[in-house]
């Protein structure tokens, strides 16, 4: 722990060592882009190999960056032209100062780059024309002000003297002011006489000192009056004075008094500013000409100009008037109007709740436009934050962690940041910075509930939603990002994926086919969620989805049979009792047991006195004797519907002829046809055999083609003793079940007179039926004393 800390406070200790140095650099201005100043890397006693890793931040105090440094030399170098007109409005030193910050380990290094000024501005008049009235009377060694020449350049670039075209009369006196500027005087050196010369055309040339010299010009017109011999006086040359900063509009500076010898209207003085005040100072202070006082016109502000100089000019009114001047020096004291301001030269405002302590959050720089201790600032923040500030330089501070953070107790910061400058009274301001903290991947994803149970009516839409199985993690951001996705089970070599989808951001399943209750009525699969996060985390929850059936499937009538289309043909005797059975309707429905139920009634009844329906079994029996009345055919049309909403049916239309002799037996009317529309069920018996027992089948259809024959369409015989015969060692697989009354009907009539099983329908050959048990009404026996039949349709 104490090697920690002495660690931590040697880097401190070098960090701000570094931080108060100053290096400073000089260039000219202008200079072109790409230009290198030094070599920074060098001058700073860093290693270059290491800049390209570290970060390295160049921060200025203009809105334009003029310098560059290059990582891999180490060379601080021009990366846009420096005008040092622009920089510094006329001062006579230029510096341009600098941070370089250098992080891993955090540095600061001061730099100070000298601007020095080249002779690129050529002088320039204010006016380009001056007109002058001078008397003629003017005795030699007058003095008459000229404007003087301003140029942006300093030092000996700016201007360095005067010259005047050649005249016999006047010549000039170039002075310099306070502050270094050169000024000229016009000087009468011959008395003038007005009758001989009465205008004089002057040139007036200012002369830098730079190498090459620039100039410029400017006319001078000189027109000789015959007036006022006395000019007026004022009670001293200079002025000197002190005013406070944001001083009242209005408030007077001070009165002015120049006196003239002369009477009357030559003696009436005119009180205005010189051509050498500047125009900035006459936006400042306003001069009443009739008194001679200095008013504050505008707020003066002394970090924006600190001494103000004016130059007046007291005139007579005489008809030649005569004119004095005198200079008014304003010192402007500073006062603390200037809040100090916070910038944040750099911020992590979002970080890892396990960041370490004593890693740096925030750079802050902080400064304050006044001077003294009006200008001295100090920054803070609340004492109950896990956050402390250490003090790297004069104006720069870093915002380190203290304590460990925890997002789950607090998931961001608000840190106040508070400058206070050191004035009577102190002027402060503030900044907030909200510091965020990410969470790492602890929380797995979870579901509301561990088991959905998704019904879904069967023939629904490919496509269509079933549901929305969303989980939810508490933690933040890419570690709250969750994907679903279905865990695959094959199913029959069918997979999950392959029946439903879920969409991986909201996790919405969907289903990819129709679902038929008749084939498939339940799946049972599971469902992940996984986070974003590294590593990720997950879980999974179980769905059983529950198809529904549908009233989709219309009753097929298996009994009577008939082809597609065509009507059931039947011959009854004439003599037939009343309650006889005519004939048994039966249809079957696939479809589950609520909607498979089915019920018979009359679509269509020749003589509704003659026969009645049995709604619930189908059967078809007589309701009195036949008359000599009644018509030897009748017509009719039984309709099946099942118990669905909307119900499905299904018709069949019976002709009966009724006959006056004994009708042959059933067998005698059965004909078989030709056509097999059991093809399919052929095919597939066929290939189950064959897999099962390929030796047994031959054998058996060997057996059956030599001991039966097929009869003859245009004769109807009886079936051979042979045709039906029992199976005992025939297994289910290689038979079909026969295990209700209906589809019993559907297959096969019992003649109960004389026991015999007669074909109703086509039945591929070599078929073998497994029948469960015989309809009583049939008045057929089992003989076997096994729990089921094997039929088997022979030749």
């Amino acid at each position: 722990m104490r090697t920690s800390w002495e660690m931590f406070f040697f880097v401190f200790l070098v960090t701000w060592r570094g931080a108060l140095s100053v290096t400073r650099y000089s260039i000219p201005e202008e200079k072109e882009r790409g230009a290198v100043v030094a070599n920074l890397a060098s001058d700073l006693g860093l290693d270059v190999s290491g800049l390209e890793q570290r970060e390295v931040k160049l921060d200025t105090v203009h809105s334009k960056k003029y310098l560059e440094i290059n990582k891999r030399t180490g060379e601080l170098y021009i990366a846009e032209k420096m005008d040092r007109e622009s920089l510094c409005h006329g001062k006579t030193s230029c510096f341009v100062k600098l941070d370089v910050i250098i992080k891993s380990p955090l540095r600061i290094f001061n730099i100070e780059l000298e601007i020095i000024d080249i002779n690129d501005n050529a002088p320039h008049f204010r006016m380009d024309r001056v007109e002058l009235d001078v008397s003629e009377s003017a005795p030699p060694g007058e003095r008459f002000s000229l404007p003087n020449a301003l140029d942006p350049d300093v030092g000996a670039n700016t201007v360095n003297t005067y010259k005047l075209s050649s005249s016999d009369h006047f010549t000039i006196d170039i002075h310099a002011g306070s502050d270094g500027t050169k000024y000229v005087d016009l000087v009468l050196t011959k008395a003038l006489d007005r009758e001989k010369h009465s205008v004089h055309n002057l040139i007036l040339t200012a002369v830098d000192g730079g190498v090459p010299a620039r100039s410029g010009t400017a006319s001078i017109i000189v027109r000789v009056l015959d007036t006022n011999d006395n000019a007026p006086q004022f009670d001293r040359p200079v002025y000197s004075l002190n005013m406070s900063e944001n001083s009242p509009i209005g408030t007077l500076v001070t009165k002015l008094n120049a006196s003239d010898a002369d009477e009357g209207s030559n003696a009436d003085i005119t009180y205005s500013f010189t051509l050498y005040t500047s125009e900035k100072t006459q936006d400042m202070f306003s001069l009443n000409s009739k008194t001679g006082e200095i008013t504050v016109k505008d707020t003066i502000d002394f970090e924006d100009m600190k001494i103000f100089e004016m130059h007046i000019e007291a005139k007579d009114n005489g008809p030649v008037p005569l004119s004095n001047q005198c200079r008014v020096t304003v010192y402007v004291t500073d006062m603390n109007d200037n809040y100090p301001e916070i910038t944040i030269k750099s911020l992590k405002n979002t970080v890892k709740e396990d960041i370490p302590v004593g890693t740096v959050i925030a750079l802050v720089g902080v400064s304050d436009r006044d001077t003294g201790d009006n200008g001295k600032v100090n920054l803070s923040i609340s004492n109950n934050l896990p956050f402390v500030l250490n003090k790297s330089s004069d104006h720069h501070y870093e915002l380190l962690v203290s304590e460990p953070l925890d997002r789950e107790r607090v998931p961001e910061y608000e840190v106040t940041l508070v400058v206070t400058d050191g004035g009577t009274p102190p002027l402060s301001d503030n900044e907030t910075i909200t510091v965020h903290l990410l969470d790492v991947n602890d929380n797995a994803p979870q579901f509301p509930q561990s088991f959905y149970s998704i019904s879904v009516t069967e023939n629904n839409s490919p496509g269509a939603l079933l549901s929305s199985i969303t989980a939810h993690d508490p933690d933040l951001h890419e570690n709250q990002y969750l994907v679903y996705f279905i865990i695959e089970k094959e199913i029959v070599n069918t997979s999950m994926s392959m029946l439903f989808s879920i969409n991986p951001e909201n996790g919405n399943l969907y289903a990819l086919k129709t679902f038929d209750y008749e084939i498939e009525k339940e799946f049972l699969f599971h469902i992940e969620a996984r986070d974003s996060g590294v590593p990720p985390l997950s879980s999974n929850v179980t769905i059983h989805i529950i198809i529904m059936d549908q009233n989709d499937n219309t009753p097929l009538i298996v009994s009577p049979w008939r082809a597609q289309g065509s009507v059931v043909e039947e011959k009854i005797p004439r003599s037939t009792d009343k309650g006889t059975l005519i004939a048994k309707v039966i249809a079957i429905d696939t479809d589950s047991v609520h909607n498979s139920r089915i019920t018979y009634q009359f679509l269509q009844n020749t003589d509704a006195t003659l026969f009645s329906l049995d709604q619930y079994n189908g059967e078809i029996r007589t309701m009195r004797m036949f008359s000599y009345r009644d018509s030897r055919h009748q017509r009719l049309v039984v309709i099946a519907k099942d118990n669905g909403e909307p119900s499905l049916s299904a018709t069949v239309t019976i002709k009966l002829s009724t006959v006056e002799t004994a009708l042959k037996t059933y067998a005698d009317m059965t004909e078989i046809p030709e056509y097999d529309i059991f093809s399919d069920l052929n095919l597939y018996l066929v290939i189950g055999l064959g897999s099962v027992s390929f030796l047994l089948l031959i054998t058996i259809l060997v057996t059956i083609v030599l001991k039966c024959q097929k009869p003859k369409p245009s004769k109807a015989g009886p079936p051979c003793r042979n045709s039906v015969i029992s199976e005992r060692n025939s297994t289910i697989a290689d038979s079909t079940l026969v295990s209700n009354d209906a589809y019993w009907y559907s297959l096969f009539l019992a003649e109960t007179r004389k026991g015999k099983l007669v074909v109703r329908q086509p039945v591929p050959k070599g078929s073998r039926y497994i029948v469960s048990s015989i309809p009583r009404s049939t008045g057929l026996t089992e003989t076997s004393d096994s729990a089921a039949s094997t039929l088997q349709v022979g030749e």
